[in-house]
């Protein structure tokens, strides 16, 4: 019997990287940052990629040196010759948000590296020449003195808004936001059982972590995780407007059976089945999500507080779009 015929509309990615010339880490940034677009694969299955979309970035001018130069990261060493500042200077600005990292590495002393992608250096040079010489503003040098460091809150923010493109539905975009909260965090947010068993099932991968030792995965842990009241606070607002969206999605009912207490957690409500199993058990990576109960405010009213607890950056930033609010990380830095 002759085989069945291979789809070729798409690809995988595994495919799409050896077709485009790109090593592995290159393509996850590649999809990270939507140089290289993806679609949902089967139930089940990993994203794929449209063969359109190969076609289209292998026709484009100057491909394959332009998409790696459009990919090219560095260092903070690297990045100060770039920007023709001092690499003190260069971290200075990096650790005041004024552009953000859009990977980084640990290293073998336990030490998180920041990569930064080039083009938007450049385009920070560009946007704020007068960061480059002479002193800081007030405001920054006020908060570089504090402690502050927005590099893990600036790749966390970077992370989250591309999962939540990538979200089919609302409680999918719920779970990105939950993924970098942590337990005691969820379970105040969302303190029903089958929402948050549901929450979980759903949690994308926030991080790929290929055999790293188990002191590496601790310092993985804690980047990927919100830190500081505002940042917390920001990423529950996001979560608790997402799970309204969801239920709201699923009718009425659903509403209604979350919302009465005297109810056992797998009774009535979406997603219930397996809750009990799932509620015991301990992740390490688990996110949290926000409050959804009928004291909550409307959505309108909902919006407008998150535009006015949002923070807003002193200076004009180079990609992502993280919140600027919360302490400096613990973990040990470059």
């Amino acid at each position: 019997m002759p085989a069945p015929l291979r789809d070729t509309a798409e690809v995988s990615l595994r495919t799409a990287a050896r077709e485009l010339g790109l090593r592995p880490r290159e393509f996850e940034l590649a999809v990270q940052i939507e140089e290289v677009r993806t679609v949902p694969g089967p139930a089940g299955r990993t994203r794929r990629v449209l063969r359109e979309e190969v076609e289209r970035i292998k026709a484009a001018p100057g491909f394959p040196g332009a998409l790696r130069g459009r990919l090219r990261v560095m260092g903070v060493r690297e990045a100060s010759a770039f920007l023709d500042i001092s690499p003190s200077r260069c971290a200075r600005l990096a650790r005041a948000g004024c552009f953000g990292p859009v990977s980084f590495y640990v290293n073998r002393y336990r030490t998180v590296v920041w990569l930064y992608l080039a083009q938007e250096l450049r385009d920070f040079a560009e946007n704020n020449p007068q960061l480059l010489t002479g002193r800081l503003p007030v405001g920054l040098r006020a908060e570089l003195e504090a402690g502050v460091d927005h590099r893990a809150l600036r790749w966390r923010g970077r992370r989250v808004e591309q999962l939540t493109r990538h979200a089919a539905d609302p409680w999918e975009r719920a779970a990105a936001r939950a993924s970098v909260l942590d337990d005691a965090t969820l379970a105040e947010a969302v303190p029903d059982g089958g929402e948050r068993a549901r929450l979980r099932a759903l949690r994308p991968c926030f991080l790929e972590v290929r055999n790293a030792a188990e002191v590496t995965r601790d310092v993985l842990e804690e980047v990927c995780r919100a830190e500081g009241a505002e940042e917390i606070r920001w990423y529950r607002f996001l979560l608790d407007a997402d799970l309204e969206s969801a239920r709201a999605a699923e009718g009425p009912a659903a509403a209604r059976a979350v919302r009465e207490p005297g109810r056992g957690p797998a009774e009535g409500r979406p997603g219930a089945s397996g809750a009990a199993a799932g509620e015991g058990r301990s992740h390490p990576g688990t996110a949290r999500p926000v409050a959804g109960p009928p004291t909550a405010p409307g959505p309108r009213r909902r919006w407008s507080l998150l535009r006015r607890r949002r923070p807003r950056p002193g200076v004009r930033t180079a990609g992502g779009t993280g919140t600027r609010g919360g302490r400096a990380t613990r973990v040990p830095e470059q």
